[in-house]
């Protein structure tokens, strides 16, 4: 027989929501700080940071949430108003500029896709506009998301300069999608 579950305590949960507040603030100013600032201003341990985000990306998913989401629902959205190529350029444009403006939802993609367990819910969004575009026969076959997301991560670490990191460039994340977007396309692999 299951024991039930009991629900979190009050202090828990107000707990995990300073530490959430805190992290907000903190990476919004800095989008590297560390889990250690954010427990102290959290006004919590180390060890009540960990119990609810063993690691940076979970409490990144956890503060970028709303932003996620609403990533996800796009992209039945963006299919349903357009083609899929189209569809998968904005949406990849979405996600861009979120990174671009306040780190965002990009953050936490990021973070998670560079340790190799990007957000599920992200990479089934990208599946469904891929598979859309491999049914038009428009993108080419062996496109896999995961690694689609990871070559995609460019886009927002794109900080709209020149390579040379001197002349302003905003045009160059567009290039990049561009590059991407055609390099997808089932013409593209003969």
């Amino acid at each position: 027989m299951r024991t039930p579950r009991r629900a979190p305590r009050s202090d828990a949960l107000e707990n995990r929501a300073r530490i959430i507040e805190a992290a907000q603030a903190a990476f919004t100013g800095d989008p590297s700080a560390s889990l250690q600032a954010i427990a102290k201003a959290a006004c919590v341990g180390q060890g009540t940071m960990y119990r609810h985000f063993p690691d940076r990306e979970a409490l990144l998913l956890a503060v970028y949430r709303d932003e996620l989401e609403a990533l996800v629902a796009a992209a039945p959205l963006l299919l349903h108003e357009y083609g899929p190529l189209e569809a998968l350029r904005r949406w990849f444009e979405r996600l861009a500029a979120d990174g671009r403006v306040a780190g965002g939802a990009s953050l936490a993609v990021d973070a998670a896709t560079r340790i190799g367990r990007p957000h599920p819910p992200i990479v089934a969004a990208l599946d469904l506009l891929l598979r859309a575009g491999k049914e038009a026969g428009q993108v080419r076959p062996d496109a896999e998301a995961e690694e689609v997301l990871s070559l995609g991560s460019c886009l927002w670490r794109t900080d709209g300069w020149s390579t040379d990191g001197t002349t302003p460039c905003p045009e160059r994340g567009t290039r990049m999608l561009s590059v991407i977007i055609e390099g997808l396309r089932a013409e593209a692999r003969h």
